[in-house]
């Protein structure tokens, strides 16, 4: 029996969000693994290296160029309002009322597992089939650093109301942290992605997007809240699409997009249903998007082995950051660790910071890989490691401001 497009597609839709939801909530791995890294495991799973493998005309049935394609576009947008809702949640005031204090911990806990990462990065130059075609080596180098320093700062929220610390004194300093953190992240991808011959088409960008910001905070003032929301969705689609006109990748777009927009604009309580609904209705579709770009060509052992190295480089270098933070603003006992531990978070931030690198062959798709499960091993280690800690200490912690 012949079917169309649209009838693969449904195939494809069901797919995606009965298989991760099933085993999230019959094998009860909550504590472990919330659904969005369910979600993520699950794209990797039905992706070509694992059920392409296994059932390759049933994969190529379901997953065929047409459905991809649509797949893809749905994904595009669900990210780009994920990262502008990103962008928005920015605290930087509270972050500059607590400058010594956030700068020296943001620093430290992005610049110390970049370090790590970074010497991890230099070791696999030597390797055939990890640096992508369009890579400089510095390229190549610091983007898998950033990587390994990345934190999720939405899925940091997530995991952060599901330990019931968010509006506790600790989750306010870990949001100024990882707010800090998330500016410097996208300001070293932009670098990354410099053109020299489009330098110029870029500069235009950063000038038009600076005058474009400023009459658009104006107008944000003095139009009603209801406007304000489609308004954004405009903003956001418009500078998107400069910044990739620019050679910036539109993700950048939407990260900026989002960090010119003052929260204050908006009800927190509808900001928070905006992002609960977009992680829930779309964001399965970039999950599965993602996996369908993992490749184990190289081998599947070297990609673990790697993954590991990765691993263990964004942990030890996250949690060496934050200790010393911790000493030189003596932190009380055990709130080090705690931190340190949350601001692992990787997930989805990470994942789409690698998509950007992947989709302009910085690095291959077997690296791609070797990072996707890294962020996956992070983000499920979080809560496991924090929640113990975090009952011993919680007396002491939430004292502290």
């Amino acid at each position: 029996m012949h079917m169309g497009t649209t009838e693969i597609f449904l195939i494809a839709m069901t797919i995606i969000f009965s298989v991760p939801y099933l085993i999230w909530r019959l094998g009860g791995t909550d504590y472990y693994a919330p659904l969005v890294v369910v979600q993520i495991i699950a794209g990797i799973l039905l992706g070509p290296g694992i059920m392409g493998r296994a059932f390759p005309e049933y994969y190529s049935f379901v997953f065929n160029p047409q459905v991809v394609q649509s797949l893809n576009g749905i994904a595009w947008w669900a990210v780009m309002i994920f990262v502008m809702i990103a962008g928005i949640e920015l605290d930087l005031k509270k972050a500059w009322e607590h400058r010594r204090e956030s700068t020296i911990t943001a620093g430290l806990a992005l610049g110390t597992p970049l370090v790590f990462g970074c010497v991890a990065a230099l070791g696999l130059l030597g390797y055939a089939g990890w640096v992508g075609p369009q890579a400089h080596a510095w390229q190549f180098v610091l983007g898998v650093g950033m990587a390994c320093a990345v934190t999720a700062l939405p899925i940091l929220i997530l995991l952060m109301e599901k330990l019931e610390i968010l509006r506790q004194p600790i989750g306010q300093r870990i949001l100024r942290y990882a707010s800090l953190d998330d500016i410097a992240i996208w300001g070293v991808l932009a670098v990354i992605l410099l053109d020299w011959d489009r330098v110029g088409r870029q500069a235009g960008f950063l000038l038009v997007f600076a005058l474009a910001t400023k009459l658009f905070r104006m107008m944000m003032v003095r139009i009603p809240e209801r406007d304000r929301w489609y308004v954004s969705f405009i903003w956001l689609a418009v500078c998107a699409l400069a910044a990739d006109w620019a050679g910036l990748h539109f993700m950048v777009g939407a990260f900026l997009a989002g960090a010119v927009m003052d929260a204050e604009w908006f009800d927190q309580q509808k900001m928070d249903l905006l992002r609960a609904n977009v992680l829930m209705a779309v964001m399965p579709v970039f999950f599965l998007s993602t996996g369908l770009r993992t490749n184990w060509a190289v081998g599947g052992s070297a990609v673990f082995v790697v993954a590991l190295v990765l691993l263990v480089a964004s942990v030890s270098g996250k949690l060496a950051g934050i200790h010393l933070a911790g000493k030189i603003l003596k932190w009380g006992p055990g709130e080090a660790s705690v931190i340190g531990w949350l601001l692992q978070t990787k997930a989805l931030i990470m994942i789409i910071f690698v998509n950007i690198l992947l989709d302009k062959q910085i690095i291959t798709s077997e690296t791609f890989t070797a990072l996707l499960l890294m962020a996956i091993g992070s983000t499920m280690l979080t809560v496991p490691m924090v929640y113990p800690k975090l009952q011993r200490v919680a007396q002491l912690i939430f004292k502290t401001n």
